[in-house]
C-alpha cells in the first residue's frame, strides 16, 4: 500500500513541478512588453477558410501590430469562401499595410492548412515569415513577442494558444484544455529541453526552411507542427516559445466540437509522436485519484475525504497559476478542470482507433501508417511510418 501511495504522490508531484516550470517561464497575460531592437521586415502568412465568431476581430487585429515594416498575406482555397469580403474591407480600411489576398490550394499534402499556405509562402517577399493560424487574436506586439524570443539556437519560434472569451460551460472545459493544461506542459517541456512547434503561430527564417526542402518539408508529417518539430531538431536547433502564449477568443463551444478538437489532436500525436504521447494516460488527477481511493479503501480511510485532498493538491496549484499569469478564471474553472481531466483517460484510449476527423470541411483520415485527406477526387496520402 506504501508504494501505491507513494505512486499517487508522484503523480501529484510532478503536476505540481510543471505548474512551478510553467509559473516561471511564462510572463503574465498583459505583462510587460520584451525587448527587441532587431525589427527586420516580416511576412505574415494566414490561412483562412469560412467566417468563425470572431474573423472580423482577429482580420483587424493583423493590421494594426506594432512594427515598422510588415505584409500580410491571406491564403483562401475556395474563391466562394464568405470570408473574403471581410478581409478586402479590413484591407480598405488599412490601406497603409500592404496585404494581398491569394486564391488556389496546392494538393501538396493530407493537411488541408498547410495546402492553402504554400502559396503564400512562395509568395512572401521578406526573410522572416510568420505562418499565423486565423483564429489568433494578435496584440500590438505580436511580432516584438515572436521576434524578442528568437535565440542564436533557434530553429523557430512559436506560440500555444491561451483560450480566452468563454461563452458557455463547454468553452470553459476548452480553456481548462489549452491553458492550465496544454499551454502548461508545453512551456515546461521546453524548459527542460523538450520544445515542441505548436501550428498557431509559427515564426521562420525563409532561407533556412528553404535551403531544407522549403514548406513541401512540412508535408513529411499529417500535423506540419510535428514535421516542423522533427525538422529543426534535425538540424540541431530548437524550437522556442514566446514569452507569453497569445489569445485565442473562443466564444460559443459545444460537447460535440470541443470532443471532436481534443479527439483530433489527439490522434495526431499519437500518430507523429507515439513514444510521448504514450505517456499522456497519466497526466490529469484520475491516476493519483484512483490510487488514493485505493488506499482508502484498503486502510478503511473516507474515500471522499482522501478525493478532497487529492482535488485540492491537483488543482489549487493549477487555479494559483491561472490567476497569477491573468488567464481567464470564472466560478466554472474547477467544474471545467474536473471535466477536463474525467475526458483525458477516455481521449486518450480513443486516439488510439483508426478513424476520420473533421477539418473545417475537409475530412481526414489519421492513421498509424498513412493518413489521407478524403476529397472528391484521389485521396491525398502523407506515410506516418
Amino acid at each position: 500500500m506504501m508504494l501505491i501511495l507513494f505512486v499517487a504522490g508522484a503523480f501529484l508531484a510532478i503536476n505540481l513541478l510543471s505548474l512551478m516550470i510553467a509559473g516561471w517561464r511564462i510572463w503574465p497575460r498583459l505583462g510587460p512588453q520584451p525587448r527587441t531592437t532587431y525589427r527586420p521586415p516580416v511576412s505574415l502568412v494566414i490561412p483562412l477558410c469560412g467566417i468563425e465568431e470572431f474573423s472580423r476581430e482577429t482580420l483587424e487585429s493583423a493590421f494594426r501590430l506594432d512594427w515598422p515594416e510588415y505584409e500580410v498575406i491571406f491564403c483562401v482555397a475556395d474563391a466562394k469562401d464568405p470570408l473574403i469580403p471581410l478581409i478586402e474591407a479590413a484591407r480598405r480600411r488599412h490601406p497603409g499595410i500592404p496585404a494581398a489576398i491569394l486564391i488556389g490550394d496546392d494538393r501538396i499534402s493530407a493537411n488541408p492548412k498547410l495546402n492553402n499556405c504554400v502559396k503564400g509562402w512562395n509568395a512572401a517577399a521578406h526573410e522572416w515569415v510568420v505562418l499565423a493560424d486565423s483564429n489568433v487574436l494578435m496584440p500590438a506586439d505580436y511580432l516584438i513577442r515572436l521576434m524578442a524570443a528568437w535565440g542564436r539556437e533557434s530553429g523557430l519560434v512559436c506560440s500555444t494558444p491561451l483560450g480566452s472569451r468563454p461563452n458557455g460551460f463547454w468553452a470553459e472545459v476548452e480553456c481548462a484544455f489549452l491553458n492550465a493544461h496544454q499551454a502548461r506542459w508545453q512551456y515546461a517541456g521546453e524548459a527542460l529541453g523538450f520544445g515542441f512547434a505548436q501550428g498557431k503561430s509559427m515564426l521562420w527564417r525563409k532561407s533556412m526552411l528553404d535551403a531544407n526542402g522549403g514548406i513541401q518539408a512540412l508535408a513529411a508529417e499529417i500535423a506540419e507542427d510535428a514535421a516542423a518539430t522533427k525538422l529543426v531538431r534535425s538540424l540541431g536547433l530548437k524550437v522556442h516559445l514566446v514569452s507569453a502564449p497569445f489569445d485565442q477568443p473562443l466564444g460559443t463551444r459545444t460537447f460535440r466540437e470541443v470532443w471532436a478538437r481534443q479527439c483530433r489532436w489527439a490522434r495526431l500525436r499519437r500518430v507523429t509522436f507515439p513514444q510521448f504521447f504514450g505517456l499522456e494516460i497519466l497526466a490529469g488527477v484520475v491516476p493519483p485519484l484512483l490510487l488514493s481511493t485505493l488506499v482508502a479503501i484498503a486502510a478503511g480511510h473516507s474515500v471522499l475525504a482522501v478525493a478532497a485532498l487529492v482535488a485540492i493538491a491537483a488543482y489549487l496549484p493549477e487555479i494559483l497559476l491561472v490567476h497569477w499569469k491573468n488567464w481567464h478564471l470564472s466560478r466554472w474553472s474547477l467544474v471545467a478542470m474536473l471535466t477536463r481531466d474525467l475526458l483525458l483517460p477516455v481521449i486518450w484510449v480513443r486516439s488510439w482507433f483508426a478513424g476520420s476527423a473533421d477539418w473545417r470541411g475537409n475530412r481526414m483520415s489519421i492513421g498509424s501508417q498513412e493518413s489521407r485527406l478524403e476529397t472528391g477526387e484521389l485521396p491525398l496520402v502523407v506515410s506516418t511510418s
